[in-house]
Formats: C-alpha cells, structure tokens, sequence
C-alpha cells in the first residue's frame, strides 16, 4: 500500500481523453443497435404455423452467421496511447491499493483482538500459579506446625470463620432471593402466551433473576479469563436489558447473545 500511495496525480493529455472518449462512444452506440435489434425481434405479431416456422429458421440463420462473425473475430485490444494505458493501470493500481488497506485493517483489528485475549489468558495463568504456589506454602507450613497446640487453635478458628462465611453467604442469597422474587417475579405464563409480541416461546421454561445473577457470578469467578455466558432462550429478554441498563452485566463487543458480569472486584 505504502509503494502504491507514491503514483503521481498526472493530468490526462487531450488526445488520449479524446481517442478514449471516441471508443466509449463507438462501443455505446454498437450496444444501442443490438438492444433495438432485440427490441424488434421480441414485438413481432404471432404469425401461422408454416409462416411462423419459416421466420424461425430464418432467425436461426441469421443468429448462426452471426455467431461464426463472432467467433471468427479477434477481440479488440486495449489502445495502444501510453497516456492512456498509464491511466488505466494507475486505476487499477489504486483499486488494488484499497482492497489491500481493508484487508490490513481486517487483519490488525484481528491481531489486536487476539493481543487482547493473550493478554487475558497469562493474566489468569499467572493468578491461578500464584494461587498454586500460595496453597502449597500453606499446606507445606501446616504440615510443619500441625504438632504445634497453637496451630491447631489457629486452624479451628479459621474452620470457623470460614463456616461463618458460608452461612453468611447461604442467608445473603436466600434474601436476595426473596427481594427478587417479589420484585422482579417472572411473567406469568398465559399472560406470556397471549403477547402477540413477545419473544418467548410458551413451551420454553424461564429462569428467575436469581438463576442469572448466581450463573453469572459463577462464570467470572471460576473462569475469569473467559467470563461470558451465551444467552438462550430460557432467559427472559426484560431480565438482561434490565441488569444491562443497570450497569451490572455487560454484552460481549462482537457477539450480542453474550454477557458477563461487571468485575466489581477488580
């Protein structure tokens, strides 16, 4: 593209432009004599049998002779000015030059993404390593100071805190629960059905709010690096405009079918 951008922007002489201008029309009105030729030969009245039989072989003729004109013609050549043909291969030149600078932003937009995606695997290799190596210093450390009464204090407060969480967490989801279902209940099934316009099937079986949000949690802590989740049709469309509007899921910027949800955490 970058050798293709230095031709110079010379001006046409006036008798290439002219000789060219004589070709095209000499072209055009060939054309207009064969379309009023067909013209003609497409008007014609319906004639009896035998008459119509005899024109059809005269036609038949004449198509032939001009079949074997044509193929015994040998085709025109290009003009041989070389002001013309310089113009015609910088046209061709700069079309070429525009295909190749649209498959080189294809591609860079390609790279890029895939940059992008790299970028996010070796993030998550990294943490689920170092994650790794954490966990095994831990159990390394506890093996050594199991023996150790202080220890074993330590680790049955830590049991504890940890059984406090999930409980916490149980009784957080329960009344998430609760809110959403008195809030955001999920549509009645024959009100459903009797929507002209709505877009669910009535043999499909919707998830509530809660279902998403938890399947959405889910997704982006377990698998960080690829945190989207493809819509189907068990999701209930007001559901996923709903937690789009309110900033808490984000669709996928190429594929619409796909959200994830906004890392908070980060």
């Amino acid at each position: 593209a970058e050798c293709l951008s230095e031709i110079p922007d010379t001006a046409v002489p006036v008798d290439a432009k002219e000789e060219l201008l004589r070709e095209c029309e000499s072209i055009w009105k060939q054309m207009k004599e064969c379309q009023s030729k067909l013209m003609l030969s497409g008007t014609e009245t319906l004639l009896p049998s035998d008459a119509k039989l005899s024109l059809l072989m005269l036609q038949w003729k004449a198509l032939t002779v001009d079949s074997r004109q044509w193929q015994a013609r040998n085709p025109e050549l290009i003009p041989t000015n070389p002001d013309v043909l310089f113009e015609l291969g910088k046209e061709e030149l700069q079309k070429v030059k525009n295909d190749l600078e649209m498959v080189l932003s294809t591609v860079r937009s390609k790279n890029k993404q895939l940059e992008e995606d790299l970028k996010r695997e070796q993030q998550w290799y990294e943490e689920q390593k170092q994650m790794l190596e954490t966990v095994n210093k831990m159990e390394e450390e506890a093996s050594a100071q199991a023996e150790h009464p202080s220890t074993k204090r330590e680790l049955s407060e830590l049991k504890n805190k940890v059984l406090r969480l999930k409980t916490y967490r149980k009784e957080l989801l329960i009344a998430l629960g609760e809110f959403l279902d008195e809030h955001f209940p999920l549509p009645e099934r024959d009100e459903t059905i009797e929507k002209k316009n709505s877009s669910v099937k009535p043999d499909v079986e919707l998830i509530t709010l809660q279902e998403i949000l938890e399947m959405l949690i889910n997704t982006i802590m377990t698998t960080p690096h690829a945190p989207y989740v493809t819509i189907n049709e068990s999701f209930w469309p007001p559901y996923i405009e709903l937690l789009i509007r309110c900033g808490t899921a984000v669709k996928h910027p190429e594929d619409p079918k796909r959200v994830r949800l906004q890392a908070f955490h980060k």
